[in-house]
């Protein structure tokens, strides 16, 4: 029997442990090392991550809201001829073949909370426990069952889509891996959106996200490590209102304090429509009234929003041809969702969830 739950992993790991893992440079959390020098099953769930084949799943991990509206995205693009991989429309899903995990951390969103309660570790353990089932062949039917014997697919690609899951998860997993000789693709949009603005030629560089996020400076964390120029990161999190447009106003108004131009504005977020964004930027460009001519002072003539679905999604494209990692099945990209929960005894374990509980229970509180 094998349960998804952190506390159960840690209690087998410690007591049954007889493997020599080096600890890695930078410090990981206990979990990584216990699951490390396990003997009871758990350590070959996470090296067998290296041998799951191109016919493995794309898992998408974090908060729902995120996850469901990434995975969606990723199920109804299509911006690419999937012959040549060259940007054109060719009626055929970009990802046709692909079956992509929607793991739906329930249990643990919204994740601002750790951020609050200043307990970041639990948020690293809950995505190493994440991506071990992302990995693993088995998922409960009903939170009350005492055994995993439903069959799923094992992931071949992680999508951290949450960014504070992605700074506060992929760290830790991919130490895991190393320790145990897995091997797997892991995204974090985060790191993702920051190389794409860098690489578009981006000097000064925002981005619009929320409070708890702001304040937990995983933007700030992972652009100090990857930022090797004179590049410039701002983080502001704009007013909330009903109107997308006075957001944007508001987080102009605050970027001024910068005193410099400003090059591109990655959102942090899946649910921020763009087009009235382009809108109220064309708008700008007119310098209609003072207040735009001030802005627009401040916007390059390039100039670009890089929304985090959209980029995301060009990476893992990108990224799944370079390695040859698409399935090459004929059908339709599906999406399988699966929910964590609590049992009858109090431990965490993911559930299979049905496409219409998750459109009752998620997708109509999408904005």
């Amino acid at each position: 029997m094998r349960k998804i739950l952190i506390p159960t992993i840690l209690l087998l790991a410690m007591v049954q442990s007889c493997h020599n893992v080096q600890a890695p440079p930078r410090p990981t959390i206990q979990l990584v090392m216990d699951l490390s020098s396990d003997t009871t099953g758990l350590r070959e769930i996470v090296s067998g991550a290296a041998s799951v084949s191109k016919d493995g799943s794309i898992a998408i991990l974090g908060d729902p809201q995120d996850v469901i509206a990434l995975a969606r995205r990723f199920q109804g693009i299509d911006r690419m001829d999937n012959v040549n991989g060259r940007v054109r429309n060719d009626s055929i899903p970009d990802f046709a073949g692909e079956t992509f995990d929607a793991i739906l951390d329930a249990a643990n969103a919204p994740y601002t909370h750790f951020v609050r309660e200043n307990t970041l570790d639990s948020l690293r353990e809950a995505a190493v426990g994440g991506a071990f089932f992302a990995w693993d062949s088995t998922c409960y039917r009903l939170s009350t069952d005492h055994e995993a014997f439903l069959p799923k697919q094992r992931a071949k690609i992680l999508v951290f889509a949450s960014s504070l899951n992605a700074e506060y998860g992929v760290f830790d997993v991919d130490t895991l891996l190393q320790l145990t000789g897995g091997k797997s693709t892991l995204i974090s949009p985060v790191k993702v959106l920051l190389e794409d603005a860098l690489a578009g030629g981006a000097k000064s560089i925002a981005v619009w996200t929320n409070q708890d996020v702001k304040s937990s400076r995983t933007w700030e964390k992972e652009f100090g490590r990857i930022n090797e120029g004179d590049a410039t990161l701002a983080v502001i999190s704009p007013a909330p209102a009903l109107d997308v447009r006075t957001m944007f106003r508001d987080f102009m108004r605050q970027y001024q304090s910068e005193g410099r131009q400003l090059d591109a504005i990655i959102i942090d977020d899946y649910d921020t429509d763009i087009a009235p964004l382009l809108s109220e930027l064309a708008l700008i460009r007119r310098e209609g009234t003072d207040e735009d001519a001030a802005m627009n002072r401040i916007l390059r003539k390039n100039f670009r929003f890089i929304p985090t679905a959209e980029a995301t999604i060009s990476y893992t494209y990108r990224l799944m041809r370079e390695k040859n990692l698409f399935s090459h099945r004929i059908s339709r990209p599906r999406v399988k969702y699966y929910e964590s929960g609590e049992s009858g005894d109090g431990s965490i374990v993911f559930v299979e969830a049905a496409s219409s509980y998750v459109l009752d229970a998620y997708v109509s509180k999408i904005r």
